[in-house]
């Protein structure tokens, strides 16, 4: 049994993750705004969620940890022209800096812990150049130089991964898939032809927080229906 950090767990994907942890053992710490969504887990305990405070130190952290998973992330989908630095800076929050506060402030439990493993997430984005995706694709883009970075300076310890998912069923996407057509148009842009699940995305994680990918760090793994790679 391995302890695991999850942040954002009460979301659609960082839920999954911990369902899918929680069946299979695991001991989890979670942090969500949304506690209420995670009392039927088991092995489970909630920690102080407000990790974006300034005063915020992750004390509560356990003295050991064999893996963390970071989940909070936006989708903020405007025109360039539209775009004020401000949503680039709170874009940039959420998903670099609130990453980097949590990875600081469990470095020690990590280090600690038995084959510690990280996982980051991205986006499809990134990789494919996207109309309208400018803030977020600059932020997880800055998560993948974090993550590679951290990868060569927490070798041979720690593993640092990150998945990049593309669209995903999710409460964060519901407005991208908000009606049948909508869904139906989205999944026909995937090789694959459907959108993603959240079990997809929390398979990936099982594995890269799992002693079976132990020869895997510093890569950035699509979970995206082959829209990255492949062209139809």
């Amino acid at each position: 049994m391995r302890k695991i950090l999850i942040v954002g767990a009460g979301g659609g994907i960082g839920k999954a993750i911990a369902e899918q942890l929680s069946e299979t053992g695991h001991e989890l710490f979670l942090l969500s705004s949304q506690p209420e969504t995670l009392s039927h887990l088991k092995n489970a305990t909630m920690l102080n969620a407000d990790f974006m405070s300034d005063d915020w130190k992750g004390e509560d952290f356990p003295e050991t940890l064999d893996g963390l998973v970071y989940c909070p992330g936006t989708i903020n989908l405007k025109p360039f022209r539209a775009l004020k630095p401000e949503a680039f800076r709170a874009d940039f929050e959420i998903n670099v800096i609130g990453a980097v506060k949590v990875l600081q402030a469990a470095f020690k439990a990590l280090k600690a812990g038995n084959s510690p493993s990280v996982v980051l997430f991205s986006t499809v984005a990134v990789a494919q150049g996207m109309s309208f995706h400018s803030s977020v694709a600059a932020s997880k883009a800055a998560v993948e130089g974090l993550a590679k970075s951290l990868a060569a300076e927490w070798a041979p310890t720690i593993r640092v991964n990150v998945i990049a998912p593309s669209l995903t069923d999710t409460p964060l996407a519901a407005k991208l898939l908000g009606s049948p057509e909508k869904e139906e148009a989205s999944a026909k842009r995937h090789p694959l032809q459907r959108i993603g699940k959240v079990s997809d995305i929390a398979a990936a994680a099982s594995f890269l927080l799992s002693e079976q990918s132990s020869w895997i760090t510093g890569q950035t793994i699509g979970v995206d229906g082959g829209l990255s790679q492949v062209k139809l």
